[in-house]
C-alpha cells in the first residue's frame, strides 16, 4: 500500500464533509453546478457513496483518489478503472460518468483552475491537462510519489484550514502541474529520432511557439508561416507539434480561441458576433459549432449560466 495512503486514517472524515451533503447538482444539459467550499474555488469531498453519476461535465478540474476498493470513470468513451493509491485527473469540460463499486471509499478533489491560465508559463503545459491523466506507479514512476504527497498536503491544508490555506493549496496544485510539465519534457519518447543535444532546443522552441500563439491567437495564423518561422517544413512541424502538445496546430489554436471567448462571454456589453471576432474566429457559425463541440453548450447558454452564477453570488 502507498505509504501516504497507509496514514490516511489520521484525517477527520466527518470534518471534511461538514458543509457538504454529497448531492451533486446536474442540469438538463448534463452540466454539473459545482458546490465549492463557502466562497472559495475548491471542494474536497470524502465519498463513500455507491451512487452512479450519469454522463455530465463541469468547468472544474476533478481528481479522484480511491482509498478503499476501485472506482470507475468513462471519459468521452475512454474507460478508466482506478485502484486504491491510483489517481485520475479529469480535465474541465470533459463529458464523463462515475461508477462506484457496491462499497468503497475515495477522495474527490474539485478545483477551478481557470485563473491559472493567466500565468504565461502555464500555457506551455496547459495541453497536458486537457486530456485525462491516470497516475500510477507504472505510468508515472518518476513523479508518482511526489504527486501523491502533494495531494496529501492539499488534503491536510483543506481539512485544517490553516492560515492562507487556499493560497497554499493552489501553490501545491501548481507544483503538481510543474511535475507533469518536467516529466513530459524529459520523457525519452517526446521527440523520437531527435538527438539528445537537440531535445532541449526543441522544447524551448515549442514553448516559445506556444507563447506566440497564446499572444497572437486573434490573428490569421497559418500553419505554413508558423512552421517556417521555427525553421521546419509544415509536415515536420505538424508531427513535432502533435508530439509535444498532443494537439494538431489548428486544434490548439481553436482551443486557445475558445478559452478567450469564455472570458469575453462574461462581459454583458459584447454581442456573440463581437466575441467571435475578438476571439479570432472569422465566422459566427464556426464559432458556435466549435464552442458547442468543446463546451457542450452554445455561447449564449454559457453566457446565461455564468450571468446566473454571478447574480447568485452577489
Amino acid at each position: 500500500m502507498n505509504k501516504v495512503l497507509a496514514n490516511i486514517s489520521c484525517f477527520n472524515f466527518n470534518k471534511i464533509n461538514s458543509d457538504f451533503n454529497g448531492y451533486r447538482d446536474i442540469t438538463g444539459n448534463k452540466e454539473e453546478h459545482i458546490k465549492f467550499h463557502n466562497s472559495s474555488s475548491m471542494r474536497i469531498w470524502y465519498n463513500d457513496l455507491s451512487t452512479h453519476f450519469e454522463t455530465h461535465w463541469h468547468n472544474a478540474l476533478e481528481i479522484i483518489v480511491p482509498i478503499e476498493n476501485y472506482y470507475e470513470s468513462e471519459i468521452e468513451n475512454e474507460r478508466f478503472h482506478i485502484m486504491p493509491s491510483e489517481i485520475l485527473f479529469i480535465p474541465p469540460g470533459k463529458l464523463h460518468s462515475l461508477t462506484p463499486p457496491p462499497s468503497g471509499k475515495r477522495f474527490i478533489f474539485l478545483f477551478d483552475i481557470s485563473h491559472l491560465a493567466e500565468l504565461n508559463s502555464f500555457s506551455n503545459i496547459q495541453s497536458l491537462v486537457t486530456k485525462p491523466i491516470h497516475v500510477t506507479q507504472s505510468t508515472y514512476p518518476n513523479i508518482y510519489d511526489d504527486i501523491f504527497e502533494l495531494l496529501f498536503q492539499i488534503l491536510n491544508e483543506y481539512i485544517n484550514k490553516n492560515e492562507f490555506f487556499e493560497l497554499t493549496i493552489y501553490s501545491l496544485l501548481i507544483n503538481i502541474f510543474v511535475k507533469f510539465g518536467y516529466n513530459h519534457i524529459h520523457t525519452k519518447n517526446l521527440f523520437p529520432n531527435v538527438r539528445l543535444n537537440k531535445q532541449k532546443e526543441y522544447v524551448q522552441k515549442f514553448n516559445n511557439l506556444l507563447s506566440y500563439i497564446n499572444t497572437h491567437y486573434t490573428e490569421d495564423l497559418k500553419l505554413e508561416d508558423i512552421a517556417a518561422s521555427a525553421g521546419f517544413s509544415k509536415y515536420h512541424f505538424s508531427r513535432l507539434f502533435k508530439q509535444y502538445t498532443d494537439f494538431t496546430f489548428y486544434e490548439y489554436l481553436c482551443y486557445r480561441r475558445i478559452k478567450a471567448a469564455e472570458e469575453l462571454l462574461i462581459q454583458p456589453d459584447l454581442s456573440i458576433t463581437e466575441i467571435a471576432l475578438q476571439s479570432g474566429f472569422s465566422s459566427l457559425s464556426a464559432f458556435n459549432r466549435l464552442f458547442k463541440q468543446q463546451r457542450h453548450c452554445t455561447p449564449s447558454e454559457y453566457r446565461t449560466k455564468n450571468h446566473t452564477i454571478q447574480f447568485k453570488s452577489i
